[in-house]
């Protein structure tokens, strides 16, 4: 998994000692300027953004976690049944 620099710190100790997930810290290199793709950066990036089409996700609407781990469950369904449902090119 993947992340941006500016969640560096505490956080990769966390997602190793309690979540037993590898956290990698994605940084630019300080000779590029403009928009540049960082690695493994960028289906997470855009998973979110596919997330926040639905309205529900776009706000903090649900006062419980597993409510608000069962939209965003319904709303990547939706994406994948959308996906499944494109006729083929």
């Amino acid at each position: 998994m993947g992340t941006d620099c500016g969640y560096t710190g505490r956080l990769v100790d966390v997602t190793r000692d309690i979540l037993a997930i590898a956290l990698s810290v994605v940084g630019r290199t300080d000779d590029t300027t403009g928009f540049v793709v960082l690695p493994k950066r960028w289906p997470v990036e855009r998973t979110f953004a596919w997330l926040m089409r639905s309205h529900r996700l776009a706000r903090d609407y649900e006062a419980r976690t597993d409510t608000a781990e069962a939209m965003i469950r319904w709303s990547m369904t939706m994406v994948m049944n959308r996906r499944l449902a494109r006729r083929p090119r």
